[in-house]
């Protein structure tokens, strides 16, 4: 190869679809390419190895609240959902008017352990229900009319990221099939990006192509990024390689499922047990769109998570570092109340989250959904999503959240 320079990419989306690829593309340097946004970064402390972290895990798909959390003594709930209704043997009962669907065995023993936190109904103002334009508005943290550059974790990571993190740990890791919108940020700092369910030849591959640019001498023709972008994917390979080592030596005596979003989990165990001063790290656990045949396939879905939830809660705990670690769940929307003629759910509005941890304020927050509605009307949220964000911010990553969202919102009481 006479001049790589063609493998470096030359524009934002080039750069990212490296990212998306499982090139763990760091976006750090001292100095920023012309199709990056310039501008100093916010005067805030380094990252250190003993502050708070948090795990972010999104439902792709729009997942269905109501048969998540169901509110199994409301006579609404039966009259929307005739088929899809579930009956007392699929419900495991968190008290006399909401019930967990009986997949979520796992959760419901952290619930009654006092680690398992539900916030209800969780939405926000004129809903939008195409998948991609709603990921965006959770992603991004925007209202419904406006669209924002920025990701609400990006922004955090321009106010409270603003140093290198001790070692040179990336600030958000993310372990999901393309770089999370919630990473974008106004200023430069350090991601990584791991596939979810990357095996053995995928990681040798991706250093080999790390090494292969790296390694290459600049040829005349480079363009005017190259420099720069050379100088990340060094980064990117020193990463690649620590990390690599981390999760392959990684020693947990907890069981993991043996599925993709379970193994997605141990590797961020792993690197939070390995010391790692990453403050964010991000999951992802897809095929909630459930349009038909929903019951099984749902509960399938429910299983994977909350086995997951919990090797992760006990891993953690194994190792005595519960008590830095908050994870929660999103997802882009939930489903409607009643259910469609192919014994599915189509797009709907609001539904409920979890919060996992620890140092948390167990049991139900916020107000359940009003099912009193007619056929094909959607649920009106009670809780804005911005204020569990800023729960989290304000209370967990110690970020004043107004600096993140624009305004203040009233705090929530799981933290």
């Amino acid at each position: 190869m006479k001049n790589p320079a063609h493998l470096l990419p030359s524009t934002r989306r080039e750069f990212l679809q490296y990212g998306a690829k499982g090139v763990g593309l760091l976006a750090f340097s001292r100095f920023a390419p012309g199709f990056l946004v310039e501008s100093a970064f916010a005067q805030a402390p380094a990252p250190e190895k003993d502050r708070s972290i948090l795990v972010l895990v999104q439902l792709a798909g729009g997942n269905d609240g109501l048969n998540t959390v169901v509110p199994y003594a409301d006579p609404h709930y039966r009259r929307l959902r005739p088929t899809l209704g579930l009956g007392a043997d699929q419900l495991l009962k968190i008290n006399d008017h909401l019930a967990l669907n009986s997949a979520c065995a796992a959760l419901h023993g952290l619930l009654r352990d006092g680690k398992l936190g539900i916030v209800q109904n969780v939405g926000y103002p004129n809903p939008n229900r195409s998948h991609f334009r709603s990921t965006e508005i959770w992603e991004t943290a925007s209202d419904s009319n406006e669209t924002l550059p920025t990701g609400w974790l990006g922004r955090f990571f321009d106010n409270a990221c603003a140093g290198t993190p001790e070692g040179d740990d990336p600030c958000g890791v993310n372990i999901s099939n393309e770089v999370p919108q919630s990473f974008l940020s106004a200023h430069q700092h350090p991601t990584f990006s791991l596939p979810v369910g990357r095996n053995r030849r995928q990681q040798s591959e991706n250093l080999a192509l790390l090494e292969q640019i790296v390694q290459q001498p600049a040829g005349a023709d480079d363009h005017d990024n190259a420099g720069y972008l050379r100088h990340t994917m060094m980064d990117a390979l020193v990463t690649e390689k620590k990390f690599q080592k981390v999760l392959a030596n990684y020693q947990t005596k907890t069981d993991y499922p043996g599925t993709p979003f379970g193994g997605s989990l141990r590797n961020v165990a792993a690197l939070i047990a390995a010391g790692t001063a990453t403050r964010v790290y991000y999951v992802s656990l897809g095929g909630f769109d459930t349009h038909n045949n929903q019951v099984n396939t749902h509960a399938n879905l429910l299983k994977q998570l909350s086995e997951g939830l919990a090797a992760f809660q006990s891993d953690l705990e194994a190792k005595k570092l519960d008590g830095q670690v908050l994870t929660m769940t999103f997802s882009e929307f939930g489903r409607r109340p009643s259910e469609n003629e192919s014994r599915g759910t189509d797009h709907g509005t609001a539904a409920p989250l979890f919060v996992l941890g620890s140092k948390l304020k167990a049991g139900l927050h916020g107000t359940a959904p009003k099912l009193d509605v007619a056929h094909n009307q959607d649920l009106q949220y009670s809780t804005d999503f911005r204020a569990v964000y800023s729960t989290v911010l304000d209370q967990w990553l110690g970020c004043k959240s107004s600096a993140i969202l624009g305004k203040d919102y009233k705090p929530l009481g799981f933290i």
